[in-house]
């Protein structure tokens, strides 16, 4: 491991808002690289100036304060342009899974009311498709060439690289993720800049050995920009003045490249990426000298897959819990309890970062005392500035003392570490994707077989969770499942639509109608000693 003691100390208090942070990495270490990406690189000085024009860019097209811009694509190194360049105009980003069905881009456009989409090569094709289903048309940017849209770099080289010196404040939104709805639409989470950089700014000044960065360490960015963990951990590279590889996407065989070639020392992966890169043939070939620490989240690692990606790795592992009401993580599992013996303390989440509170309450919002199953709350700075345009969800969501419900169940011990049992909501995590029943449900209802639907997440060993429709068929229609998953890949992504459907011949439900999911989800999750994956 390289040591990192005699690293110069960055002054986080001159980095508070997204722009600021391009400003100061441009002074401090203006002839390093910010991003590469497949050959190009960024210096940290035309990083700064590249957000500068974008800002410029954004301004001219008549954008103002507040207004939101659309992304939709894989991941880029012009992505994180456009993110802080728009920051620096105060205009918010709104970053679009690629891998969402036309329909679901189209809601996400028209609901952040986005005059501006900027499209990569890979969902290009599926434009004309999203246009039709939009009651007014955005100007569409291209990320790359290869289409009639104007491209994003001659737009933003048509704008100076002076800085638009907007004022911003630190509650000003600059991002706004999309997470999938309980009832069925997703909702737009505001993000500030505080948001983003508060709880990162506390989390560097505790200094811990983990999440400690030095000048020569490079962070692989290859988790898709319209997760968190996309975003969020390409802005703490930034924030550190480390060098971040911006894969396209998730590729096992690339990953294992970048960490031979690029001489990667930390990133962020799931659990079903690092299982797929490990059990690659050349993972055991591959030289680790240079990894220092991989961080994990969004689901737990099973024992055997921890044991194998230590045993090839070598590094520290570090588990990462959040969501993205959260900001990413509140919660942190540190290297030394990571025992590939398996000790209790390996099915913990973890224990609070830095300015995080978190506690266990009832559903009358009582605190619970150590070891009682309950909701988990959560209180810090990281907290969303609440849903785009839903302030009831917003309200039962968060608190006016500023807690927060996360929806999982789980207890906290003697010591303080946090033990995730359940979700107290019906969301379903496979491979990361957060996906709602009432979204799949919703898809699947307009088949012509199907007279009822509940949807459930059951153990997968590669995902976590998989999708599981459970189908009544309606009189005398036979149900076929591999129409029903096909019928549903036309709504929504492939991802969310279910992997498997079983069919019966009535849902339970308790006396006011609501489904018992907990019913059917049982057989399939029984002697299991948690109810997640």
């Amino acid at each position: 491991m390289t040591d990192t003691s005699t690293a110069p100390q960055l002054d986080f208090d001159q980095m508070t808002t997204l722009g600021d942070v391009a400003r100061y990495q441009a002074r401090v270490r203006g002839d390093a690289v910010a991003l590469t990406f497949e050959g190009r690189d960024t210096t940290f000085a035309d990083f700064d100036r590249h957000t500068n024009q974008v800002a410029n860019a954004l301004i001219a097209e008549g954008l103002s304060k507040g207004q939101r811009i659309a992304y939709v694509g894989k991941n880029s190194d012009h992505y994180f342009e456009l993110l802080f360049g728009a920051a620096k105009a105060g205009v918010v980003v709104t970053p679009i899974g690629w891998r969402l069905a036309p329909p679901e881009v189209a809601y996400i456009v028209q609901d952040s009311e986005a005059p501006l989409v900027f499209v990569g090569p890979e969902v290009m094709a599926q434009t004309p498709e999203v246009a039709k289903l939009l009651a007014r048309q955005p100007k569409v940017i291209a990320m790359e060439p290869g289409s009639d849209y104007p491209t994003f770099e001659a737009w933003r080289d048509a704008a100076g690289p002076a800085d638009p010196a907007i004022p911003i404040t630190t509650r000003d939104v600059a991002v706004q993720l999309y997470t999938s709805g309980t009832t069925g639409k997703p909702k737009g989470v505001m993000l500030c800049h505080d948001n983003i950089l508060g709880g990162r700014r506390q989390a560097a000044e505790a200094k811990m050995a983990w999440n400690t960065w030095g000048p020569d360490d490079i962070s692989l960015v290859a988790m898709p920009v319209a997760h968190i963990g996309g975003t969020g951990w390409g802005i703490v590279g930034l924030m550190n003045g480390a060098k971040g590889v911006v894969a396209r996407e998730f590729d096992p065989l690339k990953v294992l490249d970048f960490i031979e070639h690029d001489r990667v020392s930390k990133m962020f992966m799931v659990p079903a990426a690092l299982q797929i890169v490990v059990r690659q043939p050349r993972a055991r070939q591959v030289d680790y000298s240079r990894m220092k620490y991989i961080l994990y989240g969004a689901s737990p690692i099973p024992l055997d897959l921890l044991r194998e990606c230590m045993e090839v790795f070598g590094c520290g592992f570090v588990q990462q819990y959040g969501m993205t009401e959260t900001c990413g993580t509140i919660v942190y599992l540190p290297p030394e309890d990571h025992d590939p013996a398996g000790t209790p303390r390996m099915r913990a989440a973890g224990v609070p970062m830095p300015g995080v509170e978190i506690r266990i309450v009832d559903e009358a919002g009582n605190v619970l005392p150590p070891h009682t199953v309950g909701e988990v709350a959560t209180r810090s700075i990281a907290n969303m500035t609440g849903y785009w345009k839903l302030p009831e969800a917003t309200a039962t969501t968060v608190a006016t003392d500023g807690w927060l419900r996360t929806g999982d169940a789980g207890y906290l011990d003697e010591d303080g570490y946090l033990y995730i049992h359940d979700r107290v909501k019906d969301m379903i995590i496979s491979g990361a994707e957060n996906i709602y029943p009432a979204e799949v449900e919703s898809a699947i209802y307009g088949h012509p077989a199907v007279a009822e639907v509940a949807v459930i997440g059951v153990p997968d060993e590669k995902w976590g969770e998989a999708v599981k429709a459970v189908v009544v068929p309606k009189p005398g229609m036979t149900v076929d499942a591999a129409d029903i998953i096909a019928f549903a890949r036309t709504r929504i992504a492939a991802f969310k639509a279910p992997k498997s459907v079983d069919v019966v011949d009535a849902i339970p439900r308790n006396a006011s109608g609501k489904i018992l999911r907990r019913e059917l989800r049982e057989p399939y999750w029984a002697g299991r000693e948690r109810r997640v994956n």
